[in-house]
């Protein structure tokens, strides 16, 4: 069995083998703790067979548990290093699996001694119902749930951590790529842009919407060759540059373009990965807007609550176009793929492809940090 796939994949296949072979383990275990702790040596069987059906009853408690704190707590507050909340959901669970039991051991455990006596079971150790048998029971209980709890939580960070890295060393692994193409494209920038500032100059007096058009692009293109080799680019200029875009496309379109722009003005030191949300809203006109032959129209409204941006974008099509699918779209692949590596459970993402209008709405949970602090990431990220 290949280690990697059976430790880390997600398929069921993989995760129901390693989940049943971990609680296999953990039954085994504590049952010879559990007729260890009370040997006797006439009778270790009989032991060794009521302490199994007992780990049985007590992994109930330990399975809720362990879930609870995998997949609730540490995705939902340790990973978003919410730790003052996760702090009080992990003594909240020890305390409850203590309690639950505490239960277990008092009132459901001894009516399954008896069945286990009248089936010819005769070792038996009963706990009366005491003060001092709660109380062992209830510490008993929190032991073992720290135990496992522990244990758990552990694997899952651990898993979690490993997972992590492997994301950052294949985002390292991409952005050199990208920067290689981009050095590759980058072949005499500046004969490109004393290109343009030639055509700026023979377009502004014959036609100013042509030299308008010439400046947007090179507007744009600045962006994108100079500014989008940094990992995070204040959310300012992210949008400059989607304005820009727009424009150029407005150029295009003309009157026959009905557009509906809302976008913030105030972005309170906000960083985004670079161009992170062009592809989505190119994809908007080039296999949306671009299709329809009557009444082209584009909405887009990004709000900002706090360090979330929230973005709403929509495109009118025909009903004949063959628009692609929710997610076909080789940009719109891209977007996905970088959220995954940039933003993991920090994004939401969702496209809806309806007869005759295109629906993006996209919530990230942005970086704010102050321009000495990037500065240090920035250099810490060059030479790691």
């Amino acid at each position: 069995m290949d280690r990697y796939p059976f430790i880390f994949s997600d398929k069921p296949k993989y995760r129901i083998r390693r989940h049943l072979i971990f609680w296999a383990s953990w039954w085994l275990f504590m049952g010879f703790l559990y007729s260890f702790l009370a040997i006797n040596q006439k009778n270790y069987g009989q032991q060794l067979s009521v302490a199994l059906v007992d780990s049985l009853i007590f992994m109930s408690a330990h399975i809720l548990l362990s879930y609870t704190l995998m997949y609730f707590v540490i995705p939902k507050y340790v990973l978003k290093e919410k730790y003052i909340v996760a702090f009080a959901w992990v003594i909240s669970l020890f305390l409850i699996t203590a309690a639950y039991s505490s239960f277990l051991t008092l009132v459901v455990i001894p009516p399954v001694h008896k069945l286990l006596y009248f089936a010819g079971c005769k070792y038996l150790a009963g706990v009366p119902l005491t003060t001092a048998s709660i109380n062992y029971s209830f510490m008993a209980g929190l032991r073992g749930g720290i135990t496992i709890g522990g244990l758990a939580a552990a694997i899952k960070l651990i898993k979690s951590l490993y997972l992590k890295e492997q994301r950052n060393l294949q985002l390292k692994k991409e952005n050199a790529e990208s920067q290689l193409q981009l050095l590759k494209a980058q072949v005499h920038p500046h004969f490109l842009f004393n290109t343009l500032n030639n055509i700026y100059s023979f377009t502004q007096n014959t036609s100013p919407q042509a030299s308008k058009l010439v400046t947007g692009l090179s507007d744009l293109l600045r962006f994108i060759l100079y500014e989008c080799n940094q990992p995070l680019v204040p959310l300012s200029k992210e949008l400059k540059m989607i304005g820009d875009y727009i424009e150029l496309e407005k150029v295009r379109y003309g009157n026959e373009l009905e557009l509906h722009l809302d976008l913030p003005t105030e972005t309170d030191d906000l960083y985004i990965a670079p161009l992170l949300l062009l592809p989505l809203i190119e994809n908007c006109f080039k296999h949306g807007t671009s299709q329809i032959l009557e009444q082209p129209w584009v909405s887009l409204h990004i709000d900002l609550k706090d360090r979330q941006m929230q973005m709403k974008l929509l495109n009118g099509k025909s009903v004949k176009s063959t628009t692609p699918k929710s997610g076909s779209g080789i940009g719109i692949n891209n977007v996905k793929k970088r959220l995954e590596l940039l933003y993991p459970g920090k994004h939401e993402l969702t496209i809806t492809d309806e007869e005759d209008v295109f629906i993006v709405n996209l919530k990230i949970e942005l970086e704010q940090v102050s321009q000495p602090v990037l500065r240090t990431n920035l250099l810490s990220l060059e030479h790691a």
